[in-house]
């Protein structure tokens, strides 16, 4: 199999079995991490094997039973991520990718090894810490479903190629690996390496990508496939995890909207349907406020947790405090009404300009109810 676009420029990053070396380049990427752990942690299948061996094996099989059910509507909005989470005993990532990996047959069409997947899924739960409030697995997993329903959006889903696919579903698992749970002005003002690296350009989204690729090379999962369309995705890769850095946003968006005034994308082309996958990235990494109220207030309640947390350790190691890091003076409402209106609501009117869609539809309508639910909300603290 072949890539249907142009040749791409390889990425230098080889990493060994972090068992076999002093020190792999997947370790040297973790930002913020004190032990490395030796084995993978163990996978638990969607449908749980049967047999008496299994601890409480019927409320087992009642939970994945349940999991199995919720996975049918996968690419629906209203799919509840942390009663999934629950069901699946925290592999929420895991189980997803499986189940989405067998469902747009992509291990027929790319020849993938299952043991290999295996390895892939097990470093790619390694990577995501769970002492984050926020970010963590259980947002990737958040992100993946998010993007499985804009794969199904009609004004993608005619013209998108496997290798299309299988970027949008790893570039929404991968986006945020390894994120040490504070921002990158935390990681300048305290001279961490990981700046140094990338000179204070994306340096989380930079991270994030590099340690991607880490992990596929590492894994072996794709290392069957020609090396030129494995470099060419594997930069690809990089290209749609770097488009969620905030900061690239008005840039992004500026060419988004350009382009559309001008008759809108060919997606019949290859770089155009990228630059659609980049902005579906986009949309998929902050869509939390255009959930329902419920599921989107629960987001809210945990990246408010982690902004604090980031400025409980500035205030400890006497910093200034970055903005809306200060428990004392900032509260969840005005939060989360700045960024609605000044990052989700441009970018989401602009997906909708795009698709025009039941879908897109349907989240503008959830962000205008959770944006006049926090601005006539009195201020929260999480």
């Amino acid at each position: 199999m072949s890539m249907d676009h142009q040749t791409c420029a390889g990425v230098g990053c080889v990493s060994g079995k972090r068992q076999r070396q002093h020190m792999s380049l997947q370790r040297y990427l973790h930002p913020i991490r004190g032990f490395c752990c030796n084995q993978t942690p163990p996978l638990r299948p969607v449908t749980p094997p049967p047999g008496p061996h299994r601890s409480h094996s019927l409320l087992d099989q009642h939970y994945f039973g349940q999991a199995s059910v919720m996975l049918k509507k996968v690419a629906t909005w209203n799919f509840d991520i942390f009663l999934f989470d629950r069901l699946t005993d925290g592999e929420a990532l895991v189980c997803m990718l499986q189940h989405v990996f067998h469902q747009y047959g992509l291990f027929e069409l790319f020849g993938l090894d299952p043991l290999r997947f295996l390895k892939f899924l097990g470093l790619l739960q390694e990577a995501y810490y769970t002492r984050n409030p926020y970010h963590t697995s259980v947002h990737a997993a958040d992100v993946t479903q998010a993007m499985c329903c804009f794969l199904q959006e009609p004004k993608l889903a005619q013209f998108l190629t496997s290798w299309d696919i299988l970027l949008g579903l790893l570039g929404a698992a991968t986006h945020d690996l390894s994120h040490p749970g504070v921002n990158q002005s935390f990681l300048i003002k305290n001279n961490h390496y990981l700046t140094l690296l990338y000179q204070n350009d994306s340096v989380l989204e930079n991270h994030h990508s590099k340690l991607g690729v880490c992990i596929l090379r590492e894994s072996g999962l794709l290392a069957h496939l020609p090396p030129q369309d494995r470099l060419c995705f594997e930069e690809r890769l990089q290209s749609v995890i770097l488009a969620t850095d905030i900061s690239r946003q008005t840039d992004i968006l500026n060419r988004f909207s350009a382009q559309l005034k001008k008759g809108g994308f060919n997606m019949e082309n290859g770089e155009d349907r990228h630059f659609i996958l980049q902005m579906a990235l986009k949309c998929a990494d902050i869509c939390n406020p255009c959930r329902s109220g419920l599921i989107s207030k629960h987001w809210s309640h945990l990246v408010t947790q982690e902004f604090f947390q980031q400025g409980d350790i500035e205030r400890a190691h006497k910093q200034e405090i970055s903005p809306l890091c200060d428990r004392h003076s900032c509260n969840m409402a005005s939060i989360q009404t700045g960024f609605i209106s000044f990052l989700v609501e441009p970018l989401f009117t602009q997906w909708d300009n795009f698709c025009a869609s039941p879908l897109s539809h349907t989240m503008l309508d959830h962000l205008r109810e959770n944006k006049s639910y926090w601005s006539n909300s009195t201020p929260l603290s999480p």
